[in-house]
């Protein structure tokens, strides 16, 4: 194995599943510029995440639509006008 590839920077970094809040604590390299306070009084940095093991639905065995960015709501509100148009024409 190659020498002095790995990172050596690893710290305690916060991730939250933001789909249903669950968080959890682990070490991690990655860089992140918001923080939280864990269960144990200390601020740690925080990742947040579209989906874990706690929502994911291999993991759950259920389906679940997950929409954090509002895509649905979104696409609903942008084609609204074509819709109203149409229901008016016919």
């Amino acid at each position: 194995m190659k020498k002095d590839i790995h990172p050596k920077d690893y710290r305690l970094v916060v991730f939250k599943d933001m789909s249903n809040e669950y968080t959890f604590l682990s070490k991690s390299t990655v860089k992140t510029k918001e923080t939280i306070v864990w269960e144990d009084g200390v601020e740690y940095p925080l990742i947040k995440l579209e989906i874990s093991h706690t929502s994911h639905p291999f993991y759950t065995g259920k389906m679940k639509l997950v929409d954090t960015a509002g895509r649905v709501d979104k696409f609903k509100s942008r084609y609204q006008k074509h819709i109203d148009r149409n229901a008016a024409g016919k």
